[in-house]
């Protein structure tokens, strides 16, 4: 059974333990894709309402989209934690001899990469959540667009957390081309993020 096919309180429990996994990472992925679900059922909700016919076709491909994002970053619980693991992994490998040490530091960098390519893909998907939300918030049914809302605040805040595991890693990869360039991406990402979502609230509020 995958991290995300647990019960909600069995995920919270493992998430409140000592554990080392699940962690932020992976909470982050489940926040955008609650965002992305929410996003979904404004289509869902939307589909079929008089008044509404005209954006029926618009509807069925922003769902479409949402559902294959929800969809990946539910994958992307468990990428976290494979990423998460593979690290500690990595720092436990032995150091006796040089050999060994060299081997283990090259282990270090390999995973550090993979625990900072999961969160930005994360990033990434939650940026395409967002820009979901505004369409869904500008053209779906006017009863669930508080939903909307929350769902573009749920995909920010998910864009924000992966963030941070980001920033976190970057600065120990020994490529800083790569970390330069890493940190460059969730930058804008992030200043990108948070200019449309509260656009998007905008949107929302005003329909209230």
């Amino acid at each position: 059974m995958t991290m995300a096919q647990h019960s909600v309180d069995e995920f919270l429990e493992r998430l409140a333990s000592s554990a080392a996994t699940p962690g932020g990472g992976s909470a982050a992925a489940i926040m955008g894709a609650m965002g992305a679900a929410l996003i979904s059922m404004v289509c869902n909700v939307s589909l079929g309402k008089k008044g509404y016919e005209a954006v029926e076709g618009e509807m069925l491909a922003i769902r479409a989209e949402s559902e294959r994002w929800r969809l990946r970053l539910t994958e992307m619980v468990e990428d976290d934690v494979a990423a998460f693991d593979g690290l500690m992994a990595a720092y436990k490998r032995p150091k006796s001899t040089d050999e060994e040490k060299a081997r283990r530091s090259a282990a270090i960098q390999e995973n550090l990469i993979r625990a900072t390519e999961v969160p930005l893909e994360c990033a990434r998907a939650c940026a395409a959540v967002i820009a979901l939300a505004r369409r869904a918030s500008e053209r779906g049914y006017k009863g669930v667009i508080s939903d909307a809302g929350v769902g573009v605040l749920s995909a920010y805040a998910a864009l924000r957390s992966a963030a941070l595991n980001v920033y976190i890693n970057a600065p120990s990869l020994e490529d800083r081309e790569a970390a330069e360039r890493y940190v460059r991406e969730i930058d804008r990402l992030v200043a990108d993020g948070s200019r449309e979502h509260e656009a998007v609230f905008s949107i929302v509020r005003a329909k209230l």
